[in-house]
């Protein structure tokens, strides 16, 4: 029954997930992304925890995999606000 409940969890969540993306204008983006960032930071912290509870060999190897994906996460997500940050900045010399 915890199979069919969770399995349930994960369909209702992607569904969700998909309908509010999907709505998001394109000026909310950039904010909607730093937010996005300061919660895989916290995933990031968490995965360090993980990764470094001596539980089994098995969960060392899922923390040090979420820390990896983790920070892909992170660093994606800074590096693509920081390009539509840099859309709106005035060029040099250029029409105001």
């Amino acid at each position: 029954m915890e199979l069919v409940f969770l399995t349930f969890i994960l369909v209702l969540s992607i569904f969700l997930g998909f309908e509010l993306i999907s709505k998001v204008p394109a000026t909310l983006h950039t904010p909607l992304m730093s937010g996005a960032n300061a919660i895989s930071g916290i995933t990031l912290a968490g995965a360090f925890l993980s990764a470094g509870m001596q539980n089994s060999e098995y969960a060392t190897w899922l923390g040090t995999a979420a820390v990896a994906f983790a920070t892909i996460n992170v660093v994606g997500g800074y590096l693509v606000t920081d390009r539509m940050l840099a859309m709106f900045k005035s060029r040099k010399g250029g029409a105001k």
